[in-house]
């Protein structure tokens, strides 16, 4: 169980150690004396599924002149988000910053024990959903997904499983969420957390752990060069590229979908008419030809949802986080 003198310990250190990188390539560097140009912060390190959402939303907005200025981004690292967070609202009444985020971060601020969530902010806009995928090394004795739960019923301890994201996150929930609907008790479970794609590619390739949970976007290339593969995939429907082939659960016989999702926020204490202007920014940028480009390339389902309606669903994505945490026994 994750105490509240772990959680202080643990995000002090990281807040102490974070990581904040500027990248020149999404615009030029944010002047002070031009209020058209905005920063939008980023709460992992560059290539993971919220860098690729953010660069991806910051490129069309720059390409189609949305905003009338440019955008610094910047990669805040540390603490599944939280650090990101934290300083998210350190940064109320700022006008000119936005964040990207998603199921992820929700969980990090119950994990290392934050004083606020990401309900404290203000919400601007749901872009997407994404996939997960159950992911083994290539020679893992796992060769299709009944093999692996017909492993884990037999005994749970044994098949020790990882995520790129802290208790709480998507790859987190996923895994419970399917032990709980095969039938293996959520709180037997031994999962371990990563610092997102890289970290949990090396732990699945030195065999640190079994079977790892993730969005496939950060695995692509080992996917395609045979060192990893993947076991099935979590949506409704199956996904295209380079995991076209692979089942769904429901396809596989498991009555379970499950969708990550990413969107963006914006400081605490901005005025009604900044919010509607941000919101204006990103509903611009969706319904450009660029963005529905940027949706196929990448194989996300597009779920736009903007203001006071996604403030709702970040509300409930909340107690959704919260009560599966309770429910496994981490709060």
């Amino acid at each position: 169980m994750i105490t509240d003198l772990s959680r202080r310990s643990l995000l002090a250190g990281v807040l102490g150690l974070g990581v904040a990188t500027a990248a020149s390539g999404c615009g030029v560097t944010r002047d002070a004396d031009r209020n058209k140009d905005l920063s939008m912060w980023i709460p992992n390190s560059p290539g993971g599924g919220y860098d690729q959402t953010g660069r991806a939303a910051v490129g069309v907005m720059e390409a189609r002149d949305i905003t009338g200025g440019s955008f610094e981004v910047t990669n805040i690292l540390g603490a599944g988000g939280s650090v990101a967070l934290t300083r998210l609202m350190g940064a109320s009444g700022d006008t000119h910053t936005m964040m990207t985020m998603g199921l992820g971060v929700v969980g990090s601020a119950y994990s290392f024990g934050l004083r606020y969530k990401v309900t404290d902010t203000t919400p601007i806009a749901q872009l997407i959903e994404d996939q997960e995928g159950v992911l083994v090394p290539a020679d893992s004795p796992f060769q299709d997904i009944d093999q692996l739960v017909t492993a884990w019923k037999a005994d749970p301890r044994k098949v020790v499983v990882g995520g790129g994201s802290s208790p709480g996150g998507p790859d987190h929930l996923f895994p419970m969420q399917l032990a709980s609907t095969v039938g293996v008790d959520p709180t037997d479970v031994l999962y371990v957390p990563y610092d997102g794609g890289g970290p949990l590619t090396s732990a699945l390739l030195g065999r640190k752990i079994q079977v790892g949970f993730s969005g496939l976007g950060e695995f692509e290339g080992q996917i395609e060069a045979g060192d990893l593969r993947v076991l099935a995939v979590s949506g409704a429907e199956r996904m295209t590229g380079t995991a076209a082939d692979v089942p769904t659960l429901t396809e596989a016989g498991v009555d379970l979908t499950f969708a990550n999702w990413r969107g963006v926020l914006a400081p605490p204490d901005l005025s009604d008419e900044r919010r509607a202007q941000l919101v204006e920014f990103l509903t611009e940028m969706h319904d450009s030809e660029q963005w529905k480009k940027a949706l196929e390339t990448n194989g996300w389902i597009d779920a736009f949802v903007t203001g006071d309606e996604y403030g709702q669903f970040l509300e409930e994505q909340d107690a959704r986080v919260e009560n599966t945490l309770k429910e496994v026994g981490l709060l």
